[in-house]
């Protein structure tokens, strides 16, 4: 991008955005990526105005942002947090001109693997404390994530006869697992309309349809949980399915947006899980539930998160701020942008138009 071309340029430190402080773990060895956003909206019209909400990351004990920046020649902007999730958000708009409506953001990540131990969970839930009230909110239902009706049936059907909360959390992840599958003509990430997954029988979708849907459950269950929008960066040690990147770490991320799920078990907090990325896994490599690759990414992601990818929020049918044409929004893990009140495509990079890279410190 020409800098020098901008109108504006701003700054954020690191102080700024960071919320949670924590050592790494002994011995265990973290990832470095160099994460650039790019944006230049396009529009049919000559003279338009344009808005546009793109989503921040978060700061987590496996996630550190080291640096981070945004310039272009937008004519308002805010950081703001200003909805029921904390979801961080970079809001820039431009006034009706002809002129090219331009952003650049670029922020470097740390990470860590994120694993929670079995011992550790289990022997939380056999204690069975109660709910802390700050996390509530994620046992409520939104327009996209019922709790009622046949998910309720669904869920009670599944933890019959089960009173611990970490062997609840276990039967609906395996029943997820092994009922939904990827379905490659589903748009981006899918919608995660969790109600007519299970009242249509038709089990699939992509990465928010089948976190959704687990989500949806184990709320149906009493159990916590929630989605965690993002986006892959690179490399996976497990599978090229799961992320991938050139032998100098680069890679072009702009449709690699991935949603996981977390659930809470009082005593031992968020537990990071994936049940999308096993189905992903299966249709890429050609594998069935029983082979072991998939059982072994089963076990791993019960429990764990590989971190070559990159969490924003939790959001799930929330009001955006300011306030757009469309809301509530379904979820914030594309960016989300507006040309004279007419919503864009976040599915098509190349119309919006948007380019996000990502590049590994090897």
């Amino acid at each position: 991008m020409l800098r020098r071309d901008f109108i504006k340029t701003s700054m954020v430190t690191i102080g700024a955005m960071s919320m949670v402080s924590s050592k790494l773990l002994a011995g265990e060895k973290s990832r470095k990526f160099k994460v650039n956003f790019d944006f230049d909206i396009k529009y049919d019209a000559k003279n338009f105005q344009a808005k546009l909400w793109n989503p921040l990351p978060f700061e987590a004990s496996y996630q550190k942002i080291k640096f981070f920046k945004f310039d272009g020649n937008y004519d308002n902007y805010n950081i703001n947090t200003k909805n029921p999730y904390d979801a961080k958000t970079l809001y820039t708009s431009w006034n009706k001109s002809g002129k090219k409506k331009l952003l650049h953001v670029e922020f470097e990540v740390e990470t860590t693997k994120r694993e929670v131990g079995l011992d550790f969970i289990k022997k939380a839930s056999h204690e069975n404390l109660p709910i802390p009230e700050s996390v509530k909110l994620y046992l409520e239902p939104t327009e996209h994530i019922p709790t009622d009706g046949k998910i309720k049936e669904v869920a009670m059907k599944i933890t019959k006869g089960k009173t611990d909360k970490f062997e609840k959390v276990q039967a609906i992840y395996n029943w997820v697992t092994e009922i939904t599958f990827r379905d490659p003509a589903v748009l981006g990430c899918g919608i995660g309309d969790a109600r007519k997954m299970v009242e249509s029988g038709y089990f699939g979708g992509k990465c928010t349809d089948i976190s959704s849907l687990f989500v949806a459950i184990l709320r149906a269950a009493g159990i916590p949980s929630r989605e965690v929008f993002g986006i892959r960066l690179g490399k996976s040690d497990f599978s090229k399915a799961l992320g991938k990147s050139d032998a100098k770490g680069f890679a072009n991320i702009s449709t690699w947006q991935h949603c996981r799920a977390e659930y809470f078990i009082p005593g031992a907090g968020w537990i990071p899980s994936d049940p999308a990325d096993i189905t992903k896994l299966e249709l890429v490599e050609k594998l069935d539930y029983n082979h072991p690759k998939v059982k072994e990414l089963r076990k791993r992601y019960l429990h764990s998160w590989e971190m070559n990818w990159l969490g924003f929020n939790y959001g799930r049918d929330f009001m955006l701020s300011p306030k757009p044409t469309q809301f509530p929004l379904n979820m914030l893990g594309y960016p989300y942008g507006e040309i004279d009140d007419e919503v864009l495509n976040y599915y098509n990079p190349k119309t919006f138009a948007f380019n996000f890279t990502s590049t590994e410190e090897l």
